[in-house]
């Protein structure tokens, strides 16, 4: 089964659950339902990494330190691009080097994410003008001020636009669970859901 390549960017400042959210539900989804199904990679149709400008440690909000596991001159092709939010996005939004690779990876991906305020990461690189959006609460004013005629929708959970972005923090995991029913239908991402037991929406 060829798997698709989800690559996670994290930077310093990035949220935890913003990060781990979606990193569980894609890395315990499997095509074949069943506890015994998630002790093998065999019907896991996600190959999930984390990716960050070099391999050195990002310390995350709380201090919890993540060892990327590629870094953006070795990651290999990308085929869901996921990206974070945090306070760290606000020196992300200023980091030309970031914002390109963002841009490169987007033009190549089969879907593009955000959780949270990395939707104004998003916005930055040009990828959600004349698109509906969303991203944290506190952030709706300076998420419409970073493109070009986004449209943000103040009262969704996520938003699927051409490119998926997600409100604050814990609403990333409803976020890849609708990544999951459109790619493999609902019944594999309720089976996900009820692994993990997290009760969708």
């Amino acid at each position: 089964m060829e798997r698709r390549n989800v690559g996670i960017l994290v930077f310093d400042g990035v949220a935890v659950l913003d990060l781990a959210g979606p990193f569980e539900v894609l890395t315990r989804t499997r095509l074949e339902p069943g506890t015994e199904s998630r002790r093998t990679e065999e019907s896991a149709p996600f190959d999930v990494f984390t990716v960050a400008k070099t391999r050195e440690p990002v310390t995350a909000t709380g201090g919890l330190v993540v060892m990327p596991r590629h870094s953006f001159a070795d990651a290999p092709h990308i085929d869901l691009l996921v990206v974070p939010g945090g306070f760290g996005t606000r020196p992300v939004l200023q980091d030309a080097e970031t914002i390109d690779w963002i841009r490169r990876s987007a033009a190549s991906a089969e879907r593009v994410a955000s959780v949270c305020t990395g939707a104004l990461v998003l916005a930055r690189a040009g990828l959600l003008d004349n698109r509906r959006a969303t991203t944290h609460w506190g952030s709706f004013g300076l998420l419409a001020s970073l493109g070009h005629n986004i449209t943000v929708d103040r009262e969704a959970r996520f938003v699927d636009d051409g490119v998926l972005t997600s409100a604050g923090v814990a609403s990333g995991m409803d976020l890849a669970f609708h990544v999951v029913e459109t790619f493999f239908g609902k019944d594999v991402a309720d089976e996900t859901a009820r692994y993990i037991e997290y009760r969708r929406g």
